[in-house]
């Protein structure tokens, strides 16, 4: 414990007592790098509790600005933030929530042609994008570079989480193989999602984010752990590995990054 200071071991003391964390869990947490796609829903309280923890260095990608809509689930932004960068406004919650935390901004939306440089130096990736061709551009570029990745997905009243550990399970594409036609899947937009949803999934991302650094409990790989907020219930479905898959299958056919047809509207 002597590397840390007394301020750093009272503000993470209720971690630290934690057999299963204890310093040297905490000092794998301060080494850590965790890159977040997306400070919207579920990209605020996953990295606010990341943060929190005392995770040393947190990549923020976003290129939107805040706008007023966003504040009923976004909680890394507030009003007078309304009109500025959110990566803008993300850097300077999370460096007040706790100066510690370094945050790296990527100003940017992610596309074949950035993300695998983007990622490259992070140990761990959480997708809290709100789009069928991110999430499958992030889920594609982490099987192929062997990253660790976090799904959250959520949708009215339902959200949906799962860990992807290249080599390990399945990926997106063994549970979706393709992205939905145009039109058939209404964004968030349209349909509408509770706020209090999006903290639930984001934080669950969290939080396997939290144990894959700690090295701690059974993480998400293979099953998708589905919310539903009516019934305040939780599920998890097995998720087999396909072999058939196109992207980390025995014989995969996408073996480079392509830029898809943006099927659904985006914020």
């Amino acid at each position: 414990m002597s590397d840390f200071t007394d301020e750093q071991v009272k503000r993470y003391s209720r971690q630290i007592i934690l057999p299963q964390v204890g310093g040297k869990g905490q000092r794998k947490l301060f080494e850590a790098k965790v890159l977040i796609i997306g400070a919207g829903g579920l990209g605020s309280p996953a990295s606010l509790y990341l943060a929190a923890a005392g995770v040393g260095h947190l990549g923020i990608v976003d290129s939107d600005e805040v706008e007023v809509s966003n504040l009923q689930r976004q909680i890394l932004h507030s009003t007078r933030d309304v009109g500025r960068p959110k990566t803008s406004s993300a850097k300077d919650r999370l460096t007040n929530l706790n100066p510690d935390v370094e945050v790296i901004v990527h100003e940017v939306r992610v596309t074949s042609e950035n993300i695998l440089n983007i990622i490259k130096d992070y140990d761990i990736v959480i997708d809290g994008s709100d789009n069928f061709p991110t999430r499958y551009l992030v889920n594609d570029a982490c099987v192929i570079s062997r990253k660790p990745l976090s799904h959250g997905g959520i949708f009215r009243f339902d959200g949906q989480a799962i860990t992807i550990i290249p080599g390990k399970g399945p990926c997106y594409r063994c549970l979706f193989p393709e992205p939905p036609p145009r039109g058939l899947v209404p964004s968030c937009q349209e349909a509408g999602i509770l706020g209090a949803v999006a903290g639930v999934i984001g934080l669950i991302q969290a939080n396997e984010v939290l144990k894959f650094i700690l090295d701690i409990g059974e993480l998400l790989v293979g099953k998708l752990l589905i919310f539903n907020a009516l019934e305040s219930s939780f599920r998890q479905v097995a998720v087999p590995k396909d072999k058939n898959c196109p992207v980390c299958g025995d014989n995969p056919t996408i073996t480079e990054l392509i830029d898809y047809e943006e099927f659904c509207s985006l914020r």
